[in-house]
């Protein structure tokens, strides 16, 4: 659905110039730098403008992820502008920030993807209110049941992720703004203002305390990603286990062509469900990692940082995968009401024995 382009260094880059443009907005409107010097830096933060032979030889020479990209912006503006560039701010003021405004797009990506999900999940439950199967508990039969519960379920775990979700934005998608080590001090008595100023150029709440040490908010976020997964991972398992030829109760959607082995052509693999549980995995799996940057030793780290990038890029593209593939598949799923039907006679009437204990 896109998000992988959200996190190629291109887009990173635009990110973190927007930042710098925000920046020099802020400051201007504060005195802190001069007007002109504010607009002609505004009208140099567009990537294309960029020498990229420039940032490339920038970038093996410094090996810094944003010094480079500072001295081309700087070199692009005209008269005294360039000496305005960055003014105040360190790296992580500025990449930090950035990378949020990125992630916050793949965020309401994936709203839209649940969205999606739950409509298609709300027919599902409307196909199968009226199918029933063997209920099952410590994997064995126990009580009647409808398919159409095994939905309503489904249902009702991500609509609490839409919920959290939501909520979060105002603690995880923030500015940071403290300079060196998060005591505004670059920024004389008008720290806190020019963060407050830039943050809402980037319709974002600024830090309370913008300190580059905090990072619980994003290992909240990469948590709130891998509980989402993990509800997509048990979605899937339930498909990949009724899609056994020992249940039979359900098939994914397969389009015509596709292959399930190369060697057993008789075969209907469940892929979809198996895609969904395997990047689920890998997105919980992050967790730890992101746990890990929380415990930032004094006022920074760049061990953290690089350790939290790593977790939210990949929890991120791998999510919107996830999610594109729990659609399809709850969309297209395939329902076998006769065979559930069949299942539910295994036991010959004991299925019903609740009623007389």
């Amino acid at each position: 659905p896109g998000i992988a382009a959200l996190f190629e260094q291109d887009a990173r880059w635009q990110a973190w110039l927007c930042v710098e443009a925000a920046l020099a907005k802020s400051e201007a409107e504060l005195g802190m730098i001069p007007t002109a010097a504010a607009e002609e830096i505004i009208s140099k933060c567009k990537l294309s403008l960029f020498d990229r032979l420039r940032l490339e030889e920038g970038f093996r020479r410094t090996a810094h992820s944003l010094v480079p990209l500072i001295w081309e912006l700087s070199r692009l503006c005209e008269g005294e502008a360039g000496n305005y560039v960055h003014w105040g701010a360190t790296t992580q003021n500025i990449t930090q920030t950035g990378d949020l405004l990125q992630l916050r797009k793949a965020h309401r990506i994936y709203l839209q993807q649940l969205s999606a999900i739950l409509a298609a999940l709300a027919d599902l439950a409307e196909r199968s209110k009226d199918m029933a199967l063997p209920g099952r508990t410590h994997g064995q039969h126990a009580v009647p049941a409808a398919y159409g519960l095994k939905v309503a379920i489904w249902i009702d775990e991500f609509a609490r992720h839409v919920e959290r979700m939501q909520d979060c934005e105002s603690r995880v998608f923030v500015a940071q703004l403290g300079g060196a080590a998060g005591t505004v001090a670059s920024f004389g008595d008008q720290g806190l203002e020019v963060q407050a100023r830039m943050a809402a150029v980037l319709n974002m709440p600024p830090m309370a305390v913008p300190a580059r040490s905090i990072m619980d908010h994003l290992a909240e976020h990469v948590m709130l990603l891998a509980l989402l997964a993990a509800s997509c991972g048990k979605f899937a398992n339930e498909i990949y286990t009724g899609m056994k030829q020992e249940f039979g109760e359900v098939e994914e959607p397969i389009s015509p062509g596709t292959v399930g082995s190369s060697t057993m052509p008789q075969k209907r693999n469940p892929h979809l469900s198996q895609d969904i549980m395997a990047y689920a995995a890998q997105i919980r799996a992050l967790v730890p990692l992101a746990l890990e940057c929380v415990m930032t030793e004094h006022e920074a780290n760049r061990q953290t940082s690089l350790m939290m990038r790593h977790a939210q890029t990949q929890a991120c593209i791998l999510l919107g995968d996830t999610l594109e593939r729990v659609r399809i598949l709850a969309e297209g799923l395939v329902l076998k009401p006769d065979r559930m039907r069949a299942n539910l006679n295994l036991t010959e009437g004991l299925i019903m024995a609740e009623p007389i204990m």
